[in-house]
């Protein structure tokens, strides 16, 4: 696997491409707090945050399967608050009955739980559009530059840095496991209990190379004069260009609550 297939960026020339990262972030957080802020239930506050959404993936020249296909991947986590149907008083609208206990669903708890579900979709959906118009290095360089803690900002320039290598690792132990098992009996194949042995030797031996790599690396840092910080070629000056898309976002943004809460 390699860095293509992990990395999410899209090359392009577009407004969106060329806007400073430090705006895109903000505008991008600014989007998730509007959406919370949303009442439950708000159909014409969630319409209009996905035509902006729409509007943006057209203004950067991005196919829209390309943010369709990869924002369900969050839907199943949204699970989660499936509990909420229950639990949440309302107007009944099911009763089931599992031995001693009775579920209840009321209208009010799935109205909040199809507001959650639209919410993480909508928030997805802005997440790919920033990693898929913005390098990492440079979200990385801009989260500096906007002040956050810069051991979380390590912490994420190190994963990314080296999920590629551990891809990597575990490629070249699969590819090793296939020469040197060259039939695999039946009915151990169908084994799950021997599968997962399998499985689980693979991983302890990726997190000791892992951990040996990771030494190596440190060492080699340390030598290079390392001091916890990533530099980067991009001066990033905000020009009057950003501060403008700003404002356009940002006042998008305020027209999208003050419409969902003057209806």
């Amino acid at each position: 696997m390699n860095a293509s297939s992990l990395d999410r960026y899209q090359r392009a020339e577009s407004l969106i491409h060329q806007l400073d990262p430090r705006i895109k972030i903000l505008l991008s957080m600014l989007f998730i707090l509007s959406n919370v802020l949303l009442p439950d239930g708000a159909a014409i506050g969630f319409f209009l945050s996905w035509m902006l959404i729409l509007l943006i993936n057209i203004i950067s020249k991005l196919q829209l399967s390309f943010i369709l296909k990869r924002s369900f991947i969050a839907l199943p986590f949204t699970l989660a608050a499936i509990t909420v149907i229950f639990t949440l008083p309302g107007e009944t609208i099911a009763e089931w009955e599992i031995g001693s206990w009775v579920l209840t669903a009321t209208d009010s708890g799935l109205l909040r739980f199809l507001s959650i579900l639209v919410r993480s979709w909508l928030s997805v959906q802005v997440a790919i559009l920033l990693t898929a118009t913005t390098t990492f290095p440079d979200i990385a360089h801009s989260l500096r530059h906007l002040h956050f803690p810069k051991i979380l900002i390590s912490i994420l320039s190190f994963m990314y840095r080296y999920l590629f290598v551990l891809s990597e690792e575990a490629q070249r132990l699969l590819k090793a496991r296939a020469a040197r098992a060259a039939r695999i009996p039946k009915e151990k194949a169908r084994s799950f209990l021997w599968q997962a042995k399998v499985a689980g030797n693979m991983v302890g031996q990726l997190f000791v190379r892992s951990l040996e790599r990771s030494e190596r690396v440190y060492s080699a840092m340390q030598a290079r004069g390392f001091r916890g910080q990533f530099l980067t070629l991009s001066p990033h000056h905000l020009r009057n260009k950003d501060y403008l898309i700003g404002v356009i976002g940002f006042t998008l943004l305020m027209s999208i609550q003050f419409i969902q809460f003057n209806i």
